[in-house]
């Protein structure tokens, strides 16, 4: 049977640890493979507006957590938030921002056609902050994008993260000096021009996992593009928040999302 990008192939109930969120396990279809993502959605019949959640990590490392999903959906969200390839009982095999990137556009794809999602947002945090940005370059239609501790810069991160050299030259296929235009391909920062949704960027100035300098560089990037982006630095924090911050910053950034998705709307319906 041949499926197109986005399509949901299966759904199974997961377990949800708030009774006004449904939680589902849900296969989808991205270029050929069967991947693996958590749906979140608010019981009842009413339209909300999308919420892409692309986690970071690789593999077992930051893995989907149910409760920061059911925490977005609570905002008044239908979250999706793949596992991408490899992940979980997905096809493939995961590649840090390369080819899997395409789990992330047919994840956008799956939450536009929801019959309940009105517009769709996109978030990521740490290495999601990429997977964000490209999958809002491949679709100008987002109606924001948020990246929270998020990657800009891929030659950043290998220059910063000696821990996981040895990682990104396994799945990259070597260093940035050998293989310069593979590191480029993953770095958002060159491809910005194609951006058309609002930018809310959230960093920790004391993030040793994603240093704020991936947030400079996009935010500069950005202003001298005259793209629309706004910034929440946090001198005292690190790639963690303390939970009531953490609280406070989903409320603050759901809030922000759904005003710009109402500007987005009025502007889409004055065209």
């Amino acid at each position: 049977m041949d499926f197109k990008n986005g399509q949901m192939i299966n759904k199974q109930r997961f377990p949800s640890p708030n009774p006004a969120i449904e939680l589902s396990v849900v296969t989808y279809h991205a270029n050929g493979l069967h991947i693996k993502g958590l749906l979140a959605e608010p019981k009842g019949e009413g339209l909300y507006d999308g919420f892409l959640y692309l986690r970071g990590g690789i593999k077992n490392v930051g893995k989907v957590r149910p409760s920061r999903i059911v925490q977005f959906a609570c905002e008044g969200f239908i979250v999706f938030a793949p596992f991408y390839r490899g992940n979980q009982g997905g096809d493939g095999n995961e590649d840090f921002a390369g080819e899997d990137r395409q789990d992330a556009f047919a994840a956008f794809t799956l939450l536009q056609e929801h019959a309940r999602v009105k517009r769709v947002h996109i978030f990521g945090f740490s290495r999601g902050g990429v997977m964000a940005l490209l999958t809002a370059i491949e679709f100008p239609e987002a109606a924001s994008i948020v990246t929270w501790g998020g990657v800009s810069d891929m030659f950043l991160t290998y220059v910063e993260r000696k821990d996981l050299r040895r990682m990104m030259k396994r799945v990259i296929g070597g260093t940035p000096t050998k293989f310069p235009e593979r590191y480029k391909y993953r770095t958002p920062l060159f491809q910005l021009e194609q951006l058309q949704a609002p930018v809310l960027i959230i960093h920790g100035e004391q993030d040793h996992n994603v240093s704020v300098e991936h947030s400079y560089r996009l935010e500069k990037r950005l202003k001298a593009l005259k793209k629309e982006v706004g910034s929440w630095y946090f001198p005292e924090y690190t790639h963690y928040f303390p939970p009531a911050v953490n609280r406070k910053t989903v409320e603050d950034l759901s809030a922000w999302m759904k005003s710009k998705g109402q500007m987005k709307l009025r502007t889409f319906r004055a065209q």
